[in-house]
């Protein structure tokens, strides 16, 4: 008897290479003779962010951009001054094998720094930071769909994959200009500045994809008031709209569209009456999309023959699609300082998460996220120093998705937090920070799929008996597959046998069991 099987392919997701990468940062700096002398250090950050990528067979390559800012106050007072130096790392790692359409995340953080004045005019930092990286490549996994002679059963289940898989990127650089109005001193000084992407809108138009939002900046800056040095905090917007080709792109693609900053510089610049007044903001945007066309299969997840011996050989298919995106949001509040610890005058108050982790509610339908917040602020003692102190707090939110999420990776972004503050009669410092969250689950699922079936049609199974009719109590939730596999008969025989309703048993009962030769 002839036996035939049909194959068809499917594109496996499978982890390439999953690792941590650290670099050590070192600065010895000597101040330019414009810059006032050291009298006291205020706060170092270093800020690092991955500016480029790229895969060679199996050797990833990226560069690691490290910004150093470090505050000071000089002799002129207690005007705040900030050292900004710039350090670009090239760093490769082995992936060990090839990785075919791979989708690459990596994460840089700053892990510890330690700075300090080696005399009034030099300054010594040291410190390190990390990079968290994932590759997930792509492999063509065959499985039988489908067989036919030597009296095979197959058991199908469904699987959504990705058919087409699409991906675009694109580095822009922007520039603008923005005036300070004229309530707002001039500038001495940037001493703190943050930049966003946010949210991306999207539209797709024949092969190219238009993409577009607004960059958000907060800065802070160093000037006089009154003649007594002070901080000064301004917000504002710059709006962007780019177009990504991607041959093919359509409708019938899901798309998932990021904006991140690779870099903002933002410098003060005069005015016509020689004043600072001016602010030049020059952001460096980079927007990535991934777009996929699903497809169903339905690949057979066991085999067995009613008459031969069959030997199946199985394999785990992990079939990758778009993950979902959730866009939510939580608030968390945080006592900062009491009594004589409460500043004389705030500027600015901040919010930054670090240590994000994340792991699926035991009712699978709900993210908890935990890791630190990091609030700073901008302060004015009450002896009329300028401070910026941080304090950590830890939290752990639970966020409610409402899908099912229990085979899914899930991740968690934390960005663009708005902070509020409120001192109490008491004198208790409060913050409040309702941070936006974006939630990414993977939605790959991972299917045990038949790949190889080999029939010994030399031999027949032997029965224990000649009969044509078998009795069987069955329990409840029993599968009728399992069944017509453990007495080599046909599952679908069984249901109409039995007049089931389904392919489990609603409750224990008496079966009778057709035996097919």
């Amino acid at each position: 008897m002839e036996f035939r099987l049909n194959r068809e392919a499917v594109p496996a997701d499978e982890v390439i290479y999953s690792g941590v990468q650290e670099q050590g940062v070192e600065l010895d700096y000597i101040l330019p003779d414009y810059y006032p002398d050291i009298v006291r250090l205020v706060r170092c950050d270093v800020i690092p962010v991955i500016s480029d990528w790229s895969v060679s067979g199996d050797h990833l390559t990226y560069e690691l951009r490290c910004e150093i800012r470090l505050l000071y106050c000089g002799e002129d007072g207690t005007a705040l001054r900030c050292v900004t130096q710039r350090q670009d790392h090239t760093k490769t790692v082995e992936l060990g094998r090839s990785a075919e359409n791979p989708d690459i995340s990596l994460t840089a953080k700053s892990d510890h720094i330690n700075f300090r004045a080696v005399n009034k005019r030099r300054l010594d930092v040291r410190g390190a930071v990390s990079v968290r990286i994932s590759v997930r490549g792509e492999r063509s996994q065959e499985v039988i769909s489908d067989a036919f002679g030597m009296n095979i059963q197959l058991r199908k289940a469904p699987v959504r994959f990705a058919a087409s898989k699409l991906s675009a990127e694109k580095t822009v650089q922007l520039a603008e200009e923005i005036p300070l109005t004229a309530a707002q001193p001039p500038v001495i000084d940037i001493v703190y500045k943050t930049c966003s992407a946010g949210e991306c809108e999207k539209k797709i138009v024949s092969g190219k994809l238009l993409a577009k939002g607004e960059i958000k900046a907060d800065i802070l800056y160093s000037c006089e008031k009154g003649g007594s040095p002070a901080l000064e905090p301004m917000s504002f917007t710059i709006p962007y709209s780019q177009i990504l080709d991607m041959d093919g792109l359509d409708d019938s693609y899901e798309c998932i569209v990021r904006a991140e900053m690779v870099s903002c510089e933002i410098t003060p610049a005069a005015d016509k009456d020689g004043e600072n007044r001016i602010l030049r903001c020059e952001p460096e945007l980079r927007i990535t999309c991934r777009a996929v066309r699903t497809s169903d299969l339905m690949p057979a997840v066991d085999a067995y023959s009613t008459v031969y011996p069959v030997e199946v050989e199985y394999s785990e298919i992990r079939a990758q699609q778009l993950p979902s995106v959730y866009a939510e949001s939580f608030r968390h509040t945080a006592v900062l300082a009491d009594g004589d610890n409460v500043p004389a005058e705030i500027y600015a108050l901040w919010c930054t998460p670090k240590n994000i982790n994340t792991r699926i509610s035991e009712d699978g339908r709900s993210v908890v996220v935990t890791g630190m917040l990091t609030y700073s602020m901008a302060a004015k003692d009450k002896s009329g120093m300028m401070i910026m102190p941080d304090r950590d707090e830890a939290f752990e939110e639970l966020i409610e998705i409402g899908d099912d999420l229990t085979d899914a990776e899930v991740s968690a972004e934390l960005s663009g937090a708005n902070v509020s503050y409120n001192i109490s009669p008491e004198g208790v410092l409060t913050a409040k920070a309702d941070i936006p969250i974006r939630i990414n689950a993977g939605s790959s699922a991972t299917i045990r799929a038949v790949t190889a079936i080999s029939v010994d049609d030399s031999v027949k199974k032997q029965r224990d008996g000649d009969y044509a009719i078998k009795l069987y109590f069955g329990v409840e939730n029993e599968d009728v597959w399992d069944i017509a596999k453990r007495y080599s008969t046909d599952a679908s025989a069984i249901i109409e046998e039995n007049d089931l309703a389904g392919d489990k048993l609603e409750s224990g009962r008496m079966l009778l069991i057709p035996i097919k030769e």
